[in-house]
């Protein structure tokens, strides 16, 4: 240690003779000395020195901020731990208390309210089908870009999803869009298809009114390049008789025309670009006073006042083939080409529907106007006349319930609204095709929420009890020890095809198991004795009743199909 002590104070010594010469040299204005080999050796022991130190200076500050850094990993996922546990994760507390309620604007429904809604369904199948329909189905979310763009202001209703795998998803709006995108995506030019699925709005519910964030619609639509307004007048008989088999009140199907709309507009001096937003508004007025409509054109759109109250000269006129004549001759609509095409349309609509006998249901309405920018031609919307509860609507009460508790009935304008819509939209397969092929089309929307809405209440005030199972036969013993032969008939029976069903205790009471046929409105019911079984006979109950009879076991399917046939 000592040697290596003086090895460096000989080179600090060396240093400064170098130093002292090099200041003389400067003084002289010499030329300096070279460095000695001992000088050299000197500065590259003392650089290497340095340098070595540099370097582990570096390597700890490095090593510093690695650590600073999984020091604030660490705090972050502390944090989204501490956060994943108060929202709740993949496994709650025990002790967790949670809220217990649907979403807004969505609800339960109960086994009576099923009953009736699958009863609703079912015979709007059968509409359908009647007409030749065929079903599809579809995703209930689609990409983004599919959905927007499609539904002019009612876009702010889509709800978005967040991104899953590289994908922008939306829930489907409607199911009109889909299906132009079925269509497009596999090359089908002509179709009559019918589709009832669930549908997403982030709008703002009126539960009384049918009005929710997830309902469900169906859909029929005839896609095909077919003659004018044949298919037109088809769709409307469909809602016409969709609306018949249901009976659910008196109604009113409102027709108008896109093309005539747009003429309309350009006739009062609605600039081009404002067509749809204008057309939004009038929307409307089946919601709002003219009063309302026409604010909202001026101070909102910028539209002048003195075009909107052309406007409104057109927009509360309704009526029959009259009203198009009428029309036909007004020198103001005469001279613009998109007006007179929509009252030849609707002419030639009325026509068919005459010949439909449904006078009687529609009406020229040139208010309508459907606010989504894909219709292109007839448009049409089946309206209630009557709200449940109001002076001679069959309803006398709204049994809406939302998250278990009654919802207050709303205080309407004397109709439910809307129950039934839609149009021709020529132009909208064209926008997903590659090539921009149209398919025209045209179809309708059944509104079946509003129309659950009203049933339901209906039923709620007759006290009517709907029944909610299918079954045909209560398989009951009438004393103990029974439960294996009540297994071997409920086979027998199932065997056969007939709905039974039976007690899930081995030992019921008799008195116990005909009240449970008669709360669930069961018709028939076996009773098992060991008597009659001895003899290979049961007895059968005709619940509503109470009459009793001796079948043997060996016919007992066929006596049952007898029975419920009659």
């Amino acid at each position: 240690m000592s040697d290596t002590r003086e090895q460096i104070l000989e080179q600090i010594k060396l240093q400064g003779d170098l130093v002292r010469q090099l200041k003389a040299s400067k003084e002289s204005k010499e030329k300096p000395l070279a460095p000695s080999s001992v000088e050299r050796a000197f500065s590259t022991t003392v650089g290497q020195q340095v340098k070595a130190q540099q370097q582990q200076q570096q390597q700890l500050l490095q090593e510093q901020q690695q650590q600073q850094q999984m020091n604030k990993i660490d705090e972050e996922v502390s944090r989204l731990l501490a956060l994943k546990a108060k929202l709740g994760g993949d496994a709650a507390p025990t002790n967790q208390k949670f809220t217990l309620k649907t979403p807004k604007g969505t609800r339960d429904y109960a086994p009576q309210q099923m009953t009736l809604r699958q009863g609703v369904l079912d015979k709007i199948i059968q509409v359908f089908k009647r007409h030749g329909g065929e079903a599809i189905d579809t995703p209930v979310f689609e990409l983004k870009e599919v959905l927007t763009g499609k539904y002019g202001e009612d876009s702010k209703l889509i709800y978005d999803l967040k991104d899953q795998g590289g994908e922008i998803l939306s829930m489907r709006y409607d199911l009109t869009v889909p299906l132009a995108r079925y269509l497009a995506m596999n090359k089908i030019s002509s179709i009559k298809r019918y589709h009832i699925a669930k549908v997403y709005r982030r709008d703002n519910p009126a539960m009384t009114r049918g009005r929710y964030r997830e309902f469900y619609q169906c859909d029929f639509d005839i896609a095909g390049t077919y003659d004018p307004m044949l298919a037109d007048a088809e769709c409307v008989k469909i809602v016409a008789e969709v609306l018949d088999t249901l009976d659910i009140g008196d109604y009113v199907i409102k027709l108008n025309h896109r093309q005539l709309l747009d003429g309309m507009f350009e006739a009062c001096g609605v600039p081009a670009k404002d067509f749809r937003a204008i057309c939004s508004a009038v929307d409307k007025l089946d919601k709002s006073p003219w009063e309302e409509v026409r604010k909202e054109m001026v101070d909102e759109k910028g539209l002048d006042g003195a075009v909107a109250d052309k406007i409104g000269e057109y927009v509360r006129l309704s009526g029959g083939k009259e009203l198009v004549e009428q029309l036909l001759a007004d020198a103001k609509l005469k001279a613009v080409p998109n007006a007179v095409k929509g009252l030849e349309g609707m002419q030639l609509l009325l026509n068919y529907c005459g010949l439909f006998n449904l006078e009687s249901r529609v009406s020229f309405d040139l208010s309508l106007a459907r606010g989504l920018d894909y219709y292109t031609g007839v448009i049409y919307e089946g309206v209630l006349k009557a709200e449940p509860g109001a002076v001679g609507s069959p309803v006398k009460a709204s049994p809406v319930l939302e998250n278990g508790k009654p919802v207050a009935a709303d205080q309407g304008s004397g109709t439910v609204g809307s129950v039934a819509g839609g149009g021709r939209y020529d132009n909208l397969v064209g926008m997903f095709d590659p090539r921009g092929k149209a398919v025209p089309c045209v179809g309708v929307s059944i509104g079946v929420e509003r129309i659950f809405a009203v049933l339901e209440a209906k039923f709620a005030a007759s006290n009517v009890k709907l029944r909610t199972n299918d079954v045909e036969v209560f398989v009951a013993s009438a004393h103990k020890g029974l439960h294996e032969q009540r297994l071997r008939v409920l086979n027998q029976l199932w065997d056969a095809g007939i709905k039974a069903e039976h007690s899930y205790k081995l030992n019921p009471k008799l008195l116990a198991q005909l009240q449970h046929c008669e709360e669930h409105q069961i018709p028939l019911a076996i009773v098992l004795g060991d008597a009659e079984l001895a003899q290979g006979v049961v007895k059968l109950r005709e619940v509503s009743t109470r009459q009793e009879s001796t079948v043997p076991l060996a016919e007992l399917a066929n006596e049952i199909r007898s029975r419920l046939k009659a």
